[in-house]
């Protein structure tokens, strides 16, 4: 199994949440003061594939700690891993995630374009308990268009949706993973992604 692939389905595995079993009564007492909403973003650029992502306010960034020092670079790179909360903190709601990551297409006998990589990712998603919610289609980002895999998997009472983004670039698939309790929310992630256009 290739580095990135299996990382991708830890990730799906830590973000699964527990459920809380705990009595869900507030305390009595004064209700604490909501706190302020803080709008603050960190960008994270990259310039080797032209893209640039708005990582949310307070997320916490796993890229380095998750990064497999064995691999080589010139086969797969996990490029970003940030979670809402950190992914060992279980809660009753989906911890949400962007993974991104980068694969020689090389690894991929017969892969010409960024949907021969949708068959093997759709199996590996499938195979940790998701259903693909209908068929690959292409989906614009800005002016670059990239194929786009849904999956729902649920979990107790709540729904867990991924959505993977899949470009091929400099001889690499860019595969862009988002994973939300919700389809708006899986709208939110992927609107703070930015891709410019490829230079030749």
């Amino acid at each position: 199994m290739r580095p990135y692939v299996l990382l991708l389905l830890i990730v799906i595995a830590t973000t699964v949440p527990a459920q809380d079993s705990s009595s869900k009564s507030k305390p009595h007492g004064k209700p604490a003061a909501p706190a302020p909403r803080q709008t603050a973003e960190t960008i994270y650029r990259n310039p080797e594939f032209a893209f640039t992502y708005k990582i949310p306010y307070a997320w916490i960034d796993r890229t380095k700690p998750m990064q497999d020092d064995s691999a080589d670079p010139s086969k797969s790179k996990l490029l970003l891993a940030v979670f809402e909360r950190p992914p060992e903190v279980t809660g009753d709601t989906v911890n949400s995630a962007v993974v991104i990551t980068a694969e020689s297409a090389a690894s991929y006998p017969g892969l010409k374009t960024a949907a021969d990589y949708m068959g093997p990712l759709t199996e590996l998603t499938t195979s940790k308990g998701f259903k693909a919610d209908g068929g690959p289609y292409e989906f614009p980002v800005g002016a670059t268009t990239l194929v786009r895999g849904d999956f729902i998997r649920s979990v107790g009472s709540l729904s867990m949706q991924q959505s993977s983004l899949v470009l091929l670039r400099k001889g690499f698939v860019i595969s862009f993973t988002f994973i939300a309790g919700r389809d708006d929310e899986i709208d939110e992630l992927i609107e703070k992604l930015s891709i410019s256009a490829s230079k030749p």
